[in-house]
């Protein structure tokens, strides 16, 4: 056994009502003037805020387009803001960081589905087609503010995704040779998939959801990136398909057998496409993607999962 284990730096605030707590976070860090990037859910945020709210970007959107980047940074240069609040899910999570990285400005992050990625010193951008991923701890953000209140009206669609995107990431640090890491792992998934086993609309799964998608998040920014990821970023970035449910998608193909048959299940159970086909991919486009991903593997995995097909 031997690893190297650096702790991340995010200061996290979980619970229900936590949202409240947004500009004393703000004030915490110094930031005297907030650019909010927020959609749905954003209004409750920008009333907590007062008059720290500088001004609000609603143009987040999947895979971090860079082009919307130089949108609301050139926002944030105009109201002179001088720190980062997001409300939302991995759009705005991922515009958050882009934009604290590029400025030099603390960010919080307050997400409202359950993808992890707002623990994570992990950034895609998409640029001309294609999305490429980069780790700085730069980019980790300085506090995320968990609140269960703000996920109970998520779409059922959405929560199944969302909460199975974040179980990519578990999965992904499942039998890592740090003790902690495959710990933390393994219980973020047994938190999914259990809250997923019942109705995961009650208070209490969204608790579990949330609290398992903050662990798998953690465990996310510890790992190596593999196959699973490289493919849902080419997917993303280059074929234009959606974030979470291609995670979704993939993700019976590419787990380990003992969680695959789980994790269709799950899927299945809620509707949610078990193939890339059903998202819109196009078979004659397999082979191209796995080139951009350059792995051995990625056209078998990527065909397996067009066809919906058990891994060889």
């Amino acid at each position: 056994m031997g690893f190297t284990f650096d702790p991340a730096r995010t200061r996290v605030v979980f619970g229900r009502g936590t949202a409240a707590s947004v500009r004393a976070e703000a004030e915490r860090l110094g930031v005297t003037r907030v650019l909010l990037i927020a959609r749905h859910g954003g209004d409750r945020v920008a009333a907590e805020l007062g008059s720290l709210l500088a001004a609000r970007f609603t143009g987040a959107t999947m895979h971090t387009p860079v082009e919307v980047t130089e949108r609301a940074l050139a926002l944030l240069h105009e109201h002179g803001a001088d720190g980062v609040v997001s409300v939302g899910g991995g759009s705005s999570t991922g515009l958050s960081k882009a934009l604290s990285v590029r400025a030099g400005v603390p960010q919080i992050i307050i997400p409202t589905t359950y993808a992890g990625s707002e623990v994570t010193p992990v950034l895609g951008e998409t640029a001309s087609g294609l999305k490429k991923t980069r780790r700085d701890p730069a980019i980790q953000p300085d506090t995320v503010i968990y609140d269960v209140d703000l996920t109970l009206d998520l779409p059922l669609d959405v929560t199944v995704t969302s909460a199975l995107n974040a179980l990519a990431h578990a999965v992904a640090a499942r039998g890592n040779e740090n003790p902690l890491i495959d710990a933390i792992a393994t219980k973020a998934i047994e938190g999914i998939l259990h809250a997923l086993g019942g109705n995961p609309s009650t208070v209490d799964a969204r608790t579990e959801l949330l609290h398992s998608a903050w662990l798998a998040g953690t465990c996310l920014a510890s790992v190596p990136m593999g196959l699973h990821h490289k493919l849902a970023h080419v997917l993303g970035g280059s074929f234009g398909l959606p974030h979470a449910a291609t995670h979704t998608a993939l993700l019976s193909h590419t787990a380990p057998a003992d969680l695959a048959k789980r994790i269709r299940d799950t899927a299945t159970r809620f509707g949610a496409a078990t193939s890339l086909r059903e998202l819109g991919m196009a078979e004659s486009d397999l082979s191209s993607a796995a080139e951009i991903s350059e792995h051995p593997d990625a056209l078998r995995v990527l065909t397996n999962a067009w066809r919906d097909a058990p891994g060889d």
